[in-house]
């Protein structure tokens, strides 16, 4: 079924953009107040939320925010410095706009007196020749800022249409255009297309607009200026189309059509059909015998040519809702299932005529696979730029000091993985920020710079994203950990385990090393959430800590959830698919590999012992093993083993499927695919069997 766009839902995805784009521009801000560029663009960003609200109905948006565009605008002008209390009432807009949007859509009510209060307060902070319904001059108002006057022309086009009834209210339209005619050199043009029949006309209606280029010095802020008492009724259009910045004495003029497209007078289809009714240039040149019809085809293909260059030069995107993505990457892994059908069919068969078709039918469906793959992918930094109003509000609230540096934000995943990473990293950034980070003057104490720095890094590693989340804070305490996990009974207390075995315990539910419970931690929820997620997403969490020297961790995540690269094996009658990405080589266990694993599940290999797991033994599957076992070396982090299998049949792509809920705690399997004869194989999770068997100790898997 088809998923149609409305603009509304349009306009949804639009102002969520914007409001991410707001949340780090005014954090950008913070750090640089003097960059104009960026206040610039925040401004925009209000403005066009606030235009938006206004053409869809939500007219609390719109009325909010002209207040903060109102702020901005004197911020822009010079009226207005950056301080904390800006900051933070430009982010409490921030989160009252999408507060608003989320009652439009029928959610819980925004909090009124929030906004009344956010209003109150950006009112205080507003200079008083900037406040609604005060009039005063551009140049009285730079004065006042110490800005100084603009000194460079620039020209404006300005189409004036006032509101048909506007003698009514007691202004006279001609006027306004007199205050303009005081700002700079004038051409005015009366439009008078509008008026009626001499039966049908109002002596109290206006039916002229005007059409006005205006050359000064005033810039445009003091032409807003002049129509400031009738922009609400009256249409009012204005362009800047020239500037001494922008002049170019060696550019044309521009053409008299392209003037009329531009303003809006005429379409670009009419006139081209307008053109069409003369005779060609080329077709004048040929009648006069100055050149033949064929140097005119040349000329006109070389022309076409150029022209097909620029167009393919052009970078074009297209918004594409997330559910048509993902219903795309459906498709296409049925179609990967259907290929390996086609393939084992024509394999049976044995036709050579359906060879070659079909080898083509396999090139053409890996290609469309990778390109699907590839539209899904998306940067990582979308996310990462949610964290710095997370590290700044939290930070502030516990009187922290604490810079965050981001690294790799072009590095690209699935969009699912990017999207359900969020409430992961919000966990570890927050236990960085409140276990991590000392308060400034213990760090002095210890030598340190006051303010604490967390890094938030991504890089591609192979078929995996590599994710670190790492402080410079006091680091994690061993002998407090291990105390607290023995005195939950999750170790022994003659238990001897090494460093990241000891850290691994702060994943378990529950666990919790604050002396008191907060509103940010202590209640023992939160690691143990972002080691079920990253366990869901088919990843790994790896922690490396030192005393007073911080802790790094370390998240590895596959690239994509929807389609892999798997090596197919068999065990029995039943096959399994191992990841390729975690697949180091595949050897034969021999008769003295055969010989050392009896007494314990290690073989050698290049002679370094590496431990393995039967997978026959692991998922108790019957009947007897094979006098020839076949091992496949695989790695999770920095740990090394083998999978044990009866036999390695080869490279599978695999469709990944979901087992459903009946089977979502099944141990060391993260999925199903579908083969080309309809049978299922199961996905082994690797990370999953190493976990579950080195907690049963069934080998020993640290050999160093």
């Amino acid at each position: 079924m088809a998923v149609q766009s409305t603009p509304i839902e349009t306009f949804r995805l639009e102002i969520e953009e914007l409001l991410g784009d707001i949340e780090e521009a005014v954090l950008d801000i913070e750090q640089d107040p003097d960059n104009r560029e960026t206040i610039d663009r925040l401004f925009r960003a209000m403005h066009t939320i606030k235009g938006s609200g206004g053409m869809f109905g939500m007219d609390a948006i719109s009325d909010f925010t002209h207040h903060v565009e109102t702020a901005l605008d004197c911020v822009r002008e010079g009226q207005l410095s950056v301080t904390e209390e800006l900051i933070d009432l430009i982010l409490a807009s921030r989160d009252h706009i999408e507060a608003l949007l989320v009652e439009f859509d029928s959610g819980p009510p925004a909090d009124r007196a929030n906004s009344e209060d956010i209003v109150s307060r950006l009112q205080a902070i507003i200079p008083s020749a900037a406040a609604i319904g005060n009039h005063v001059s551009p140049d009285s108002a730079r004065e006042s800022a110490g800005q100084p006057h603009r000194n460079t022309l620039a020209t404006f086009r300005i189409r004036f249409r006032p509101a048909p009834g506007i003698f009514t209210t007691g202004l006279d339209p001609v006027l306004l255009l007199e205050e303009l005619m005081d700002l700079g050199k004038c051409a005015i043009v009366a439009q008078t297309e509008d008026f009626p029949e001499l039966s049908e006309f109002d002596p109290e209606n206006c039916y002229i607009y005007w059409d006005i280029v205006l050359t000064t010095k005033a810039g445009l802020g003091a032409i807003k200026d002049v129509y400031i008492f009738v922009e609400d009724d009256s249409k009012i259009d204005i362009v800047e189309i020239a500037s001494e910045e922008s002049d170019d004495p060696d550019s044309d003029t521009p053409r008299f059509g392209d003037i009329l497209i531009d303003r809006g007078d005429v379409s670009r289809k009419d006139l081209e059909d307008a053109l069409n009714e003369q005779q060609r240039l080329g077709q004048i040149l040929v009648n006069k015998g100055l050149v033949s019809e064929d140097k005119v085809r040349s000329a006109l293909r070389e022309q076409q040519v150029l022209q097909d260059r620029k167009k393919s030069a052009k970078s074009e995107s297209v918004r594409v809702p997330a559910d048509k993505l993902d219903m795309l990457v459906n498709l296409v892994g049925e179609l990967v299932i259907t290929r390996a059908q086609l393939s084992q069919v024509v394999a049976t068969i044995n036709r050579y005529e359906l060879e070659s078709p079909v080898e083509e039918v396999d090139r053409l469906t890996a290609e469309l696979r990778d390109l699907v793959l590839n539209i899904r992918m998306v940067p990582i930094g979308t996310t990462f730029t949610r964290f710095r109003r997370l590290v700044r509000d939290l930070s502030s609230e516990l009187g922290k000091e604490i810079r965050l540096i981001t690294e790799g934000a072009e590095t690209e995943m699935d969009k699912t993985v990017v999207d359900r990473l969020g409430d992961p990293l919000v966990h570890l950034i927050r236990n960085s920020i409140d276990h991590g980070i000392e308060l400034p003057d213990e760090r002095r104490n210890k030598g340190k710079q006051t303010c604490g720095t967390i890094t938030l890094r991504a890089a591609h590693r192979g078929a995996h994203v590599v994710i670190t989340v790492a402080d410079d804070g006091q680091g994690l305490d061993r002998d407090i950990i291990r105390a607290k996990a023995i005195e939950k009974k999750l170790i022994s207390p003659d238990e001897k385990l090494s460093d990241k075995e000891i850290f691994s315990q702060i994943f378990a539910p529950g666990f919790s090393t604050a002396q008191k419970v907060s509103n940010i931690s202590g209640r023992g929820v939160g690691m143990d959430v972002v080691k079920r997620e990253i366990d869901n997403l088919r990843g790994t969490v790896e922690i490396d800590s030192s005393r007073s020297r911080g802790t790094t961790m370390n998240l590895s995540l596959p690239l994509t959830l929807a389609i892999i690269d798997g090596l197919l094996v068999k065990v029995g009658d039943e096959l399994y698919v191992v990841p390729l990405n975690a697949v180091e080589k595949c050897l034969e266990l021999n008769a003295a590999a055969h010989a050392l694993s009896s007494e314990r599940n290690v073989f050698q290999d290049q002679g370094e012992l590496i431990p393995f797991v039967r997978v026959r033994d692991f998922f108790g599957l019957a009947g007897r093993r094979p006098n020839l076992e076949e091992a496949v070396i695989v790695s999770v982090g920095d740990e090394r083993f083998a999978l044990v299998v009866d036999h390695v049949i080869g490279d599978h792509q695999t469709v990944i499927k979901s087992l459903g809920k009946a089977y979502e705690n099944i141990v060391g399997v993260s999925g199903g695919t579908i083969m080309g004869d309809g049978t299922v194989a199961l996905i082994i999770d690797v990370a999953g069997v190493l976990r579950n068997t080195k907690q049963d100790e069934k080998i020993v898997l640290s050999m160093t």
